[in-house]
């Protein structure tokens, strides 16, 4: 019995600095990877980023940190942690190729969400594809069609290639062109198009509408067309513009030409 103690006070008195060193390690690589989990929480919510990224990010910093926690306890154990550096190191090189469109795809949602070249409501043209967002994630975005089909976007083809959001600014100007005859008269066609855009309380008054001769078609004199509208009024008001152009031109004797082809037939002797 004695013998056994002797060897136990013995293992005790070689093992227990190292061992106490490393329970103190653990406590305190805990409370440090906690609060660095917290300050991250709080800043990333004071700079008012996403939940969901919120949330993702905070919990990879405490895992980082409790590895590198972990990996330091070993150490204080005498456990030779250079073959679990490497180990962890070949797991992340593995697993970041076999995510490598994952992470294309998180870093991209990481970009929309930093700088935010759009937002939830916003009607925007991205990767070939037009619709209403209608909702942002780390991985993809949402978008409604006009035609109301969703459609669930990759983030990395997003910000792959040009945005154009469409409900960025308050207003947004109309490019209407319409032709008339090459023996009609101009100065009536462009107080007509006047009137009609006068009397239109959606169109605004700053900018000033633009009205001109836009070119001399094949069968058409060609008028452009610019009024500005609230964004909300933009295709309101070209659907009722153009309309109301074709009445009036049509009660007004102003003509709009259509190509047409003149066949002149010669009888052979």
């Amino acid at each position: 019995m004695d013998r056994v103690l002797d060897w136990a006070l013995g293992v005790w008195v070689t093992y227990s600095p190292a061992l106490i060193a490393a329970i103190l390690t653990l406590a305190i690589g805990w409370f440090v990877a906690r609060m660095l989990k917290k300050l991250c929480r709080r800043v990333m919510t004071r700079a008012k980023v996403e939940a969901t990224l919120v949330g993702f990010t905070t919990n990879l910093v405490y895992l980082g940190a409790m590895a590198l926690v972990v990996i330091s306890v070993l150490g204080k154990l005498g456990i030779n942690t250079a073959s679990f550096a490497a180990i962890l190191a070949a797991a992340g090189l593995a697993v970041g190729f076999a995510l490598q469109g994952s992470l294309s795809n998180f870093a991209s949602g990481v970009l929309l969400i930093i700088f935010r070249p759009f937002k939830v409501g916003d009607y925007v043209e991205a990767g070939g594809i037009g619709g209403v967002v209608e909702d942002i994630q780390v991985f993809a975005t949402k978008l409604r069609t006009p035609d109301n089909k969703a459609i669930i976007m990759p983030n990395s083809s997003i910000t792959g290639g040009n945005i154009t959001n469409y409900s960025a600014k308050d207003t947004r100007r109309v490019d209407l062109v319409f032709g008339i005859g090459y023996a009609d008269d101009i100065e009536k066609a462009k107080r007509i198009l006047a009137d009609i855009l006068a009397k239109d309380t959606r169109v605004l008054a700053d900018p000033a509408v633009t009205i001109g001769v836009l070119e001399l078609g094949d069968s058409s004199v060609n008028l452009a067309v610019r009024p500005w509208v609230k964004t909300g009024d933009y295709w309101d008001v070209f659907f009722e513009v153009t309309e109301a152009v074709k009445v009036q031109f049509d009660a007004q004797g102003i003509s709009i030409p259509f190509p047409q082809r003149d066949v002149h037939l010669h009888q052979a002797a």
